[in-house]
């Protein structure tokens, strides 16, 4: 299914009372949340929140305890069959000493889409040619993909899900570790891919970029505190319940440089 094909009246996300425990450690705890199409959404928290806990669960990666996923009206295996959805997930659970080059990343995004013989046709090499031109890396198609920079590695996944021509892209972490030229050229990159009618929930730690970046913002810990525009999440006092008191002199520069480490 294209993007062009998405079935309207239903939202991009819609979870319901979400519980999921590991080995009796609740990580979700009766999440509600909604995301319409067409929308950038920041997911906010500090470790241990949930975060990617989410992510896998939108993905169907873990199971929950109870509640329900719903990814434009579909469950999580229907919305990975019909490549509706992506998932980059953090660097630190990527092998990065894999032998693949970068043209070959981005190729996985067609791989849904390529016939009984796993052929790829001239229609999915010039996907894959437009999702590298569309993140910068034509030039690097050839390099080993642990060769990259750390910003060109974030891009080149995004790049596997322009290929894939997916509706919704989970980001989880897309600015760790990225140089503020590549962080400015993704940021503006999404606001593309927004405004082309994908869906786009990305967890960040650069609270001071949420505004430019988002549409909405949703503060987790294991459950949603607050959901709305950004200026109506990142209040001293939502702030103050998911971190904790912040030091007057830190702001949220100190926010920014914490990693996010949850399983």
């Amino acid at each position: 299914m294209s993007l062009q094909q998405i079935p309207s009246g239903a939202a991009a996300i819609a979870v319901n009372e979400l519980h999921v425990d590991y080995h009796g450690v609740t990580a979700l705890d009766g999440v509600n949340l909604t995301i319409e199409e067409r929308r950038i959404c920041g997911l906010i928290g500090v470790n241990g929140s949930g975060k990617s806990t989410l992510f896998k669960s939108l993905m169907g990666l873990v199971q929950p305890t109870r509640g329900s996923v719903r990814l434009f009206g579909l469950d999580s295996v229907q919305s990975r069959k019909l490549n509706l959805v992506t998932y980059v997930p953090q660097s630190e659970d990527v092998d990065w000493t894999f032998p693949v080059c970068v043209r070959d990343v981005v190729m996985m995004g067609r791989y849904g889409r390529l016939g009984p013989m796993r052929r790829a046709r001239r229609q999915d090499r010039e996907a894959v040619d437009h999702a590298l031109d569309r993140v910068g890396l034509a030039d690097l198609q050839h390099r080993q993909i642990g060769e990259l920079s750390g910003g060109q590695r974030k891009r080149a996944f995004v790049a596997r899900g322009i290929a894939q021509d997916a509706a919704l892209m989970l980001l989880d972490e897309p600015f760790a570790g990225v140089d503020k030229s590549s962080e400015g050229a993704l940021v503006a990159l999404f606001r593309d891919l927004r405004d082309e009618g994908r869906t786009i929930l990305v967890s960040t730690h650069d609270l001071a970029g949420i505004p430019q970046l988002c549409d909405e913002a949703v503060l987790l810990h294991r459950h949603v505190l607050a959901h709305g525009t950004p200026g109506s999440v990142l209040t001293n006092d939502n702030l103050a319940r998911a971190f904790g008191p912040l030091p007057a002199a830190a702001g949220t520069a100190a926010l920014e440089e914490t990693p996010d480490g949850l399983a």
